[in-house]
């Protein structure tokens, strides 16, 4: 049964990368520009996989607090996507300037990643991972363990399912062109920081878990790259904003 339920989760895990393949987020680009791009996408992939590993040794084992031996257990198990999105995005933002990298950030990326996501967060609800607190009452569920509990995997698939849906409206309408990725890191950071505490997560680092600490580290890592990017007024513009002041 739980080689099964392993199995489902990842089924639901490769969907989810065949969803991001499917899309060819790349397809716009010129041979030149693709190659620059997944260069990116391959040193982003490799913070992603440190930091998903990170967050779960913190989160869930409290190391540094508590000493960590499964480290060989860890390669093949575990892995936690606030931290894959933190730490993918620290490395493609400290990448950039050394690969001499000017391509603009992939909006496309951006609108199919919460859909992505969120079949993964399927696979959670199915295998019985990332459990919310046991409670009772109208948004109890039974969950994978038999017991009654806050739906937290499919709760943070809504959430997903409606960021992507709004960025996919934000993108067709080109708003925040560039800053899209940026505004999802700010809008799951927060969410995840609220619904973190109707997780069952220790919460051992100063009251909050170590996934809340790396929340608001989204948060903050998103809000400066979205005023990073923000698109300077054109000086026509900001003279006649002058004038009528």
């Amino acid at each position: 049964m739980a080689l099964d339920l392993q199995l489902a989760y990842a089924f639901m895990v490769l969907l989810g990368f065949a969803l991001v393949l499917l899309v060819r987020p790349a397809s716009a680009y010129s041979s030149r520009e693709r190659h620059q791009y997944y260069r990116l996408q391959a040193i982003t992939l490799v913070g992603a996989i440190f930091g998903a590993k990170l967050a779960v040794v913190m989160g869930d084992a409290l190391w540094p607090l508590q000493p960590f031996h499964g480290w060989a257990e860890l390669a093949l198990s575990g892995r936690s996507i606030v931290g894959a999105l933190l730490f993918g995005f620290i490395a493609a933002e400290v990448a950039k300037p050394l690969l001499n990298y000017t391509l603009p950030p992939n909006d496309r990326f951006a609108v199919v990643l919460p859909f992505s996501i969120a079949t993964g967060r399927l696979g959670c609800w199915i295998s019985g991972c990332c459990l919310g607190v046991e409670m009772h009452g109208p948004l109890a569920m039974t969950a994978a363990d038999g017991v009654s509990r806050f739906p937290a995997a499919l709760v943070e698939l809504g959430f997903h399912l409606a960021a992507g849906a709004t960025l996919l409206m934000l993108w067709r309408r080109k708003r925040f062109a560039g800053r899209l990725f940026a505004l999802y890191l700010m809008a799951y950071g927060a969410f995840r920081f609220g619904s973190e505490f109707w997780r069952v997560t220790p919460k051992a680092f100063a009251g909050l878990s170590a996934y809340q600490w790396m929340c608001l580290a989204m948060v903050a890592a998103g809000a400066a790259s979205f005023h990073l990017r923000r698109r300077p007024s054109a000086p026509d513009e900001t003279n006649a904003t002058a004038s009528r002041a």
